[in-house]
């Protein structure tokens, strides 16, 4: 899917929504990996939503996304560590290492650059992967997500101004 396209799509299906079913179809497509909020958010925006509101709605469909698959990772890892028996990778000192060094320094950059440059769904798959503390991983991708929709909205604004759109 090129970019041009899902622009008209989530577009064409922002236009149709009337009501409050605008932004809860705002958060539906934050939570989905093609549109996130780098897409959802200045397409609203630009077609009159409160930017408030969808920046709320966005960052909840997002952070909901987030959740959901810091749980579905915490579910499939009890699993297979109960099918396994034990988790043989976390005796290895090599990887004690660097998950030591990931949770020093890696959680913090991934968290505010992960979402441009490889989407928040990714971002937050690889870093419940690598990272070991679940609410230290989550509050930093919260945290970031948070900057993110901050930034999109107020350049969305800033350039609907600049355009002088509205």
């Amino acid at each position: 899917m090129t970019l041009a396209p899902a622009l008209v799509d989530v577009g064409s299906a922002l236009e149709e929504a009337t009501g409050a079913g605008r932004y809860l179809l705002v958060f539906v497509l934050a939570m989905i990996p093609a549109v996130e909020p780098f897409i959802v958010i200045p397409v609203a925006i630009g077609l009159g939503f409160d930017p408030t509101a969808t920046g709320a709605a966005a960052f909840a469909g997002s952070a909901t996304a987030v959740g959901a698959i810091v749980i579905a990772h915490e579910r499939l890892t009890a699993w297979w560590t109960r099918r396994r028996g034990g988790d043989d990778l976390d005796s290895s000192d090599r990887y004690g290492r660097a998950r030591r060094l990931w949770k020093r320094y890696g959680i913090v950059g991934l968290s505010f650059a992960g979402p441009i440059l490889a989407g928040i769904h990714l971002t937050a798959l690889l870093a419940v992967v690598v990272g070991e503390d679940t609410r230290l991983t989550v509050g930093w991708l919260t945290a970031g997500l948070a900057a993110w929709t901050v930034a999109l909205v107020g350049g969305s604004i800033a350039g609907i101004s600049l355009l002088g759109l509205r």
